[in-house]
């Protein structure tokens, strides 16, 4: 599991990348799509965030 450093800033603008193991397509897959989807509205029930934008590229 990636250990992200986490800052504590009011209002603060995040950017970050992150690839899959070996590169590896998984994120092709409409059924990754919907994971990732489920995942992220899990999270914000907890710990209310906005993304202004993404960009999920195949590799």
């Amino acid at each position: 599991m990636s250990r992200y450093r986490r800052a504590t800033v009011p209002g603060a603008l995040y950017f970050f990348t992150v690839v899959t193991f070996r590169r590896r397509p998984v994120l092709t897959d409409e059924r990754v799509w919907a994971a990732l989807r489920t995942a992220i509205a899990t999270v914000r029930h907890s710990h209310p965030f906005l993304i202004d934008a993404w960009v999920l590229l195949p590799d």
